[in-house]
């Protein structure tokens, strides 16, 4: 016969007490899913770009940080790179930031512009790979449909099939077409445009200083070994990675020399705090006012393990019950900020279960050191 947890009961006799559990409990968990939340759409919005490129190797300066605030070096060393066995071809990619002249509003917003070979394929995004030819005309870029509001009206204007122009640099552009890239934490728009558009965008640049190198390696090379192929023979002022390689240095990055990933985890550390202080002060309640009951039990034989269990008990069914609606509330927040923010906010399988293990060892934590007044209970001094 089916028998209702002890811990169950204990719970709902106090039925505002069980309410302000499951708050605390909730709102912890939504306070842990949010920080987990930016902090992975920090990471992946970091490393777009990245995901993008059409290529195994990637050489770059040694003295560049982050890609928004790329470091120049000599297109030399791709020549240098392209001697090695195992590269099958190079490709010189030009990044840089400009200010980009809204026209409707004559507002100046940092716009992050990408220069490539019109003839080679250097991104994987099928707006720019079918529309290549079109950066070839002078001044004409393709523009980041998903771009921030802030810009224009840019994408809606292309999509009814009138003509968009503004300015970067001062210098007056041609939106010819729309791809989708998506924004991050250090852009909040961008643009792909011929080699040659990219140098009267920015006339202070030489055409022999690149941003970024993409190899690609012949059929059937290694990656690591053509890495370090290339590492022995080119200069120590750039650094030659993998594309795996490469998305880490962006991530390190962003974790660990920006206070932005530390903010994220430790607002996680706070809400494990939060929401542990509360189910420990309603688990120290209950058992406070049912010593009498559990000085009984131990006077009958029932062992401290027993009586540990039902706390734990307790401890569990608040995790569970205050995990569930946390979770839609956070997949509705989610929704809303990215939409706000047109980062890319989702709820995961993975890190829902990893909060939901997070909050099932903040709950016990707190039920083990309520359940401290129970293990001393001595059922001749009670009665």
């Amino acid at each position: 016969m089916f028998q209702i947890p002890i811990g169950w009961l204990q719970l709902k006799r106090e039925k505002l007490r069980f309410a302000v559990a499951l708050l605390g409990v909730s709102f912890a968990v939504i306070l842990i899913l949010m920080q987990l939340g930016f902090r992975e759409a920090l990471f992946n919005s970091a490393v777009r770009v990245h995901d993008a490129l059409d290529g195994d190797l990637v050489i770059l300066s040694r003295e560049q940080s982050y890609i928004v605030e790329p470091r120049s070096f000599s297109q030399r060393r791709l020549y240098q790179a392209r001697g090695v066995a195992g590269v099958g071809s190079v490709t010189p990619v030009y990044l840089g930031v400009g200010m980009w002249k809204n026209p409707e509003t004559h507002g100046n917003r940092a716009l992050f512009a990408i220069g490539i070979d019109p003839a080679e394929r250097v991104l994987r995004l099928p707006g720019v790979v079918a529309q290549q030819n079109a950066i070839v005309r002078e001044d004409d870029v393709l523009f980041d449909a998903l771009s921030r509001p802030e810009y224009g009206p840019v994408a809606d204007r292309l999509r009814a099939g009138a003509p968009f122009a503004a300015e970067l640099n001062h210098r007056e552009l041609r939106v010819a077409g729309l791809y989708q890239l998506g924004t991050s934490f250090g852009i909040d728009g961008s643009i792909v445009t011929s080699e040659t558009n990219f140098l009267r965008l920015f006339p202070d640049r030489e055409r022999g200083l690149i941003e970024l190198g993409l190899v690609r390696l012949a059929p059937g090379a290694s990656a690591e070994r053509v890495r370090d192929a290339i590492r022995a023979r080119v200069a120590d002022d750039v650094l030659v990675l993998t594309i795996a390689e490469f998305r880490a240095k962006e991530i390190a990055y962003w974790d660990s020399a920006t206070p932005i990933g530390y903010v994220f985890s430790f607002g996680v550390i706070v809400g494990m705090v939060v929401g542990g202080i509360i189910v420990y002060q309603i688990l120290f309640a209950d058992v406070n006012d049912h010593l009498p009951e559990y000085a009984t039990l131990k006077a009958m034989g029932y062992s401290n393990a027993f009586l540990s269990g039902v706390v734990i008990q307790q401890a569990v069914i608040l995790a569970a019950l205050g995990f569930l609606p946390a979770v839609g509330i956070s997949m509705l927040l989610y929704r809303v900020s990215g939409d706000a923010t047109r980062l890319p906010l989702e709820m995961t399988q993975e890190r829902a279960l990893l909060v939901l293990g997070l909050t099932i060892a903040m709950c016990v934590l707190s039920a083990l050191m309520a359940l401290r007044k129970v293990r001393s209970a001595d059922p001749a001094e009670i009665f």
